[in-house]
């Protein structure tokens, strides 16, 4: 059986790429840390869409052992794939100084090194025949370095350039397309920072919704980079010419204001 192969599944945006191509009947091979959300989810698809093909198993992406044992499993029922969609991230929020060294390691590991490590494994379980397609979800918060959002800016800017490379290695082999969204909002503590931002995180955000599917539609044309969303368009466009002092300094004081410590 052919799947596609969404990390980050039991989250607000992994949710909505698997209602939207669970509602297309393709598919699906999930994965999340949580086993019972997995579960759960795997029920709850099975309730609504009873001739949908499903599979999951669970994966903590930081950790090497547990990304070989999802493989392994995936193997042993012998899934190949034809579209990989990393969605999953770490999104801690502070200054650099205020992190723990396990906090450290664990949001370079799920937000690029298991990037790179499910994107390898996938391509080794696909047909490189022009039909594949990788979707890896970054964020407009790699555009620029981001004082207090510094690892994760730095991570979702190596994402973006490693998605661009390998498009040019597997040019008519595969398509692959990393997407730049900004605030999506999903938890209540991304609703909460939305709101701190004032008019400006309001105009940045859009629904899980739509950025699923502007994605899917980006990675179908084989887009390179997309940013997604009109205002954070604008914002990219407008902010180009702009100093970078300037920008840090404007990033800083924005971003200074909140503090959290997801996962």
């Amino acid at each position: 059986m052919t799947y596609t192969l969404i990390t980050g599944a039991c989250g607000g945006l992994g949710g909505a790429f698997v209602r939207l191509l669970a509602e297309r009947g393709e598919p699906l091979f999930l994965t999340g840390r949580d086993e019972n959300r997995l579960s759960r989810l795997a029920d709850s698809l099975k309730a609504q869409y009873p001739e949908l093909q499903t599979e999951y198993f669970p994966c903590d992406l930081a950790d090497e052992k547990s990304r070989r044992r999802f493989f392994i499993y995936a193997d042993s029922v012998h899934a190949r794939f034809d579209r990989l969609i990393y969605v999953a991230g770490a999104d801690v929020q502070k200054a650099f100084e205020k992190y723990t060294e396990e906090k450290l390691v664990m949001q370079s590991r799920v937000n690029f090194e298991g990037a790179v490590s499910f994107f390898h494994a996938v391509m080794k379980r696909c047909d490189l025949d022009g039909s594949a397609e990788f979707l890896a979800v970054g964020s407009v918060s790699g555009l620029y370095p981001m004082p207090y959002f510094a690892l994760y800016s730095a991570t979702k800017r190596a994402l973006a350039q490693f998605c661009a490379a390998l498009r040019t290695e597997l040019m008519g082999r595969a398509k692959v397309t990393c997407v730049l969204p900004g605030a999506i909002p999903t938890r209540e503590d991304i609703k909460e920072n939305i709101k701190s931002q004032g008019l400006w995180g309001k105009l940045a955000a859009l629904p899980p919704e739509k950025v699923a599917q502007k994605s899917l539609k980006a990675v179908k044309k084989n887009r390179r980079t997309v940013v997604v969303g009109f205002w954070n368009k604008c914002m990219r466009i407008f902010t180009a010419p702009l100093p970078m002092g300037l920008k840090l300094k404007f990033i800083a004081k924005r971003w200074k204001r909140t503090e959290k410590d997801a996962f």
